[in-house]
């Protein structure tokens, strides 16, 4: 039956949108602003930007991309992004399927161990010093190792695969699959979304790392992400001029602001992180609701 709406709920309905509206804008319009303050010419933005680039440029990214050693600094933020995400995932997910078997031998002590660790931090000096007695200072090892193991995405694996049916794993074993087959056949393909939303988290955390490349990679620049690079150039605002004549450098200073490589920079670190969001949405968004049912 069709309910005609009043007057205030008409009201209060148009303000809801109009609220949230609002919202989104206030949310959106921070990157919005930053892309187009990187699309516009460095002398025409100092002027002003509101919603549009002021005369369309694409040079501000290739004065960033000019930067010695970038290329390969991105190729190793990717090939840390990558390794360490899947062995975050695999780690994790087949850490906590463990933690569900009643058979483990000291199941509870050791859960609750990794547990404990996300409320206790020994401080910098402490993982200044483990790690180099691992061998991990100027190691790209130090980028994935100690992160292969997170408390927190083991507990979301952990209440997730608790509720999956066990008669699944039964019959696999009744069937004579070992511990691996049915954790690699069963588990892992109905675990999709939680492990699709613990990679979501391991992939935005490895891209956006720069700390640890800081303080472990003294002496091998040659293993610098592209975080720690634009990092410099965010602290520097100024594009290198080596190898170039005074005349050229000379435009290069005319035809670039710091404002201007700042803004490009930052958005250079933040699209692949953008595009990835919305193709990994439903499975994080499921994932989280799923595993925050059972505690």
């Amino acid at each position: 039956m069709n309910h005609k709406k009043s007057i205030g709920e008409r009201v209060f309905i148009a303000f809801n949108y109009l609220f949230f509206l609002l919202m989104v804008f206030i949310c959106l319009y921070p990157f919005w602003y930053i892309f187009v303050y990187s699309l516009s010419a460095p002398m025409a933005a100092l002027s002003g930007i509101n919603f549009l680039p002021r005369e369309f440029t694409l040079s501000n990214y290739g004065d960033v991309f000019t930067v010695p050693g970038i290329g390969r600094a991105a190729m190793i933020s990717v090939l840390r992004t990558v390794t360490g995400t899947i062995l975050m995932v695999t780690m994790c997910s087949f850490f906590a399927y463990l933690m569900t078997k009643q058979r483990m031998y000291f199941r509870t002590a050791i859960y609750r161990f990794t547990i404990i660790t996300m409320y206790f931090n020994a401080g910098l000096i402490p993982w200044f010093m483990t790690m180099r007695a691992y061998g991990l200072n100027n190691n790209f090892l130090v980028y994935i190792l100690p992160g292969a193991l997170s408390a927190f995405n083991v507990i979301l694996v952990k209440t997730f695969i608790e509720q999956l049916p066990p008669s699944l794993e039964e019959a696999a074993f009744i069937d004579g699959a070992g511990i691996l087959t049915v954790f690699t056949r069963i588990i892992m393909p109905l675990s999709t979304p939680i492990l699709a939303t613990i990679a979501v988290f391991g992939a935005v955390g490895h891209w956006n790392a720069w700390f640890d490349n800081l303080i472990f990679m003294v002496g091998r620049p040659e293993l610098n992400t592209l975080q720690l690079m634009l990092w410099e150039i965010l602290n520097q605002a100024i594009i290198p001029t080596r190898n170039i004549g005074l005349t050229q450098a000379q435009q290069m200073a005319d035809q670039t602001s710091p404002m201007t490589i700042r803004m490009t920079a930052t958005m250079i670190v933040t699209f692949p992180v953008l595009f990835i969001y919305p193709f990994a949405q439903r499975f994080f968004v499921k994932g989280i609701m799923i595993g925050a049912v059972k505690g």
